[in-house]
């Protein structure tokens, strides 16, 4: 596997020196796959220090520009002032992260543990197809994590990635109250989740469609306290 960042290294100290967190570019190869990824620093980031990871799939054919739009609307902004590094990784030659995507894991995750010292185990989430993604994965290679997030998103029955795989984590899901069809399946999926033993929490988002809002809704705040109740 190599990984290789975008930017060198003089920008990287100023990254690490900044008054707020940054977005850069990196790419790398993991497994048969070349994939581009987005990554946000904290502020006063240093490599010798343990930082907790989020690791953040976008929605829709989850392009790169996709991938640090959803790091600054939902996570930048409380990662910056809880300290967190957030990674978002883009869709390989398009192939989803549910989908072919997934060949880039385990060796992605690898990377992650490898290039940051991770606090603790990765934090996993994605919205729409980037919930799926999220679920997904986590139930690919549960070992990584400790908490999967899908604002929306859920499980769905991809073979490889058993349910039960995600038993001992600890499982979040919001969806749109105006999101019929992906309300009603989380709302299902949790309910029946929940009465089998599974750590899951369903929020339902008053008045949002299927593209949460998370400044409307204070959204940002909310998943950060969740995955930090993980215990």
């Amino acid at each position: 596997m190599l990984s290789k960042t975008l930017v060198g290294a003089a920008a990287l100290l100023a990254v690490a020196g900044s008054a707020h967190a940054e977005i850069f570019g990196k790419s790398g190869r993991f497994g048969p796959l070349q994939v581009e990824y987005k990554v946000s620093l904290p502020p006063g980031y240093s490599p010798a220090k343990a930082y907790p990871v989020v690791l953040v799939f976008t929605g829709g054919g989850q392009a790169l520009a996709a991938a640090q739009s959803s790091i600054e609307t939902d996570w930048q902004a409380e990662a910056d002032k809880r300290g967190y590094i957030v990674i978002s990784p883009a869709a390989p030659g398009g192939d989803l992260f549910f989908e072919g995507g997934d060949q880039a894991f385990p060796a992605f995750l690898e990377m992650i543990q490898k290039d940051y010292k991770v606090a603790g185990k990765i934090h996993i989430a994605g919205h729409s197809n980037g919930g799926l993604s999220a679920f997904h994965i986590a139930a690919k290679y549960p070992s990584y994590f400790s908490t999967v997030t899908g604002y929306p998103g859920l499980y769905e029955d991809i073979k490889g990635a058993p349910l039960n795989r995600l038993k001992p984590l600890c499982l979040y899901m919001h969806a749109g109250s105006l999101d019929i069809e992906w309300s009603t399946a989380m709302r299902e999926q949790s309910d029946q989740m929940r009465a089998d033993g599974y750590r899951i929490k369903y929020t339902l988002e008053k008045g949002q469609q299927h593209r949460l809002k998370a400044a409307e809704i204070n959204l940002s705040n909310r998943l950060f306290d969740e995955i930090e109740s993980c215990k």
